[in-house]
């Protein structure tokens, strides 16, 4: 498994500075997520790691190598990302999105080996879409349509998984499938999984590892139980937070909230 961490990582926007000098460290085989509000870093943080963005400043490592000095194609085959709201290929079938997944291990215009079909059908099966295979992914449900970019992303065959706001516009019903798809991934395949998440009571349900940033800094990073106290929500959402405990999963859940004055 890879390890991913940043040391004094700094990443901007032309002059614009999101993360300031950050440094973090990602557990192996664990499901961690990224809270914080919104334009504080959180998917800078996670396309900076992913390769979409470069640092001004710092380092982004993969098992102690430097992304950014590795070619894009070595690091699609250890990191595989799906960002936020992908735009779906008018008229493209659940089989031939998923095969995407396989280009990080094509040459030119290489056509799909039986090895790469073999990853691809692995990828379908694993995210129940192997009876929807050849159906337009137009006509997919929200949660569905999820599922298929997350097999895509699985056909990647990489060790790690980064996933910018994985419920965004899906019903209540939804969210907790694709949630309990990637929890499902990891338990069984040990795969590393980072998400950004806005749902805190998901976020401490779902995650092993929480990281809390706020104005490109960390504010606390530990387990859901470390993350979830009413004074670090306080410093990161400026909100007064009632916390209990979850009967039926046993983690801390967000009650109820005030702003703070």
């Amino acid at each position: 498994m890879s390890e991913i961490r940043t040391k004094a990582m700094t990443v901007g926007y032309g002059k614009q500075e999101i993360i300031s000098e950050l440094s973090v460290t990602i557990p192996k085989s664990k499901i961690t997520c990224i809270i914080g509000p919104n334009g504080c870093g959180k998917s800078t943080l996670l396309k900076t790691v992913a390769r979409l963005l470069k640092p001004s400043s710092g380092t982004a490592m993969i098992d102690g190598k430097s992304i950014h000095k590795e070619s894009t194609k070595a690091i699609a085959q250890e990191i595989a990302i799906l960002t936020q709201a992908p735009q779906t290929p008018e008229d493209i079938t659940v089989k031939e999105l998923v095969s995407y997944g396989r280009a990080p291990y094509q040459k030119g215009f290489g056509q799909l080996k039986a090895h790469d079909w073999e990853k691809i059908h692995w990828a379908l099966d694993q995210t129940q879409l192997l009876n929807q295979a050849d159906r337009s992914v137009s006509s997919l449900s929200g949660g569905q349509k999820q599922r298929v970019w997350i097999a895509m992303a699985l056909a990647q065959d990489t060790d790690c998984l980064l996933l910018d706001e994985p419920t965004t516009y899906l019903d209540m019903a939804h969210q907790l499938e694709v949630l309990q798809v990637l929890e499902s991934l990891n338990q069984t395949l040990n795969r590393t999984i980072v998400m950004v998440l806005h749902d805190l009571n998901h976020a401490a349900r779902f995650a092993d590892h929480l990281i809390a940033i706020r104005k490109g800094k960390i504010i606390q990073t530990g387990s859901p139980e470390e993350v979830m106290k009413t004074e670090v929500l306080r410093e990161v959402f400026d909100i007064e937070a009632s916390i209990v405990t979850d009967p039926h999963t046993g983690k801390p859940t967000l009650l109820s909230y005030q702003l703070s004055h």
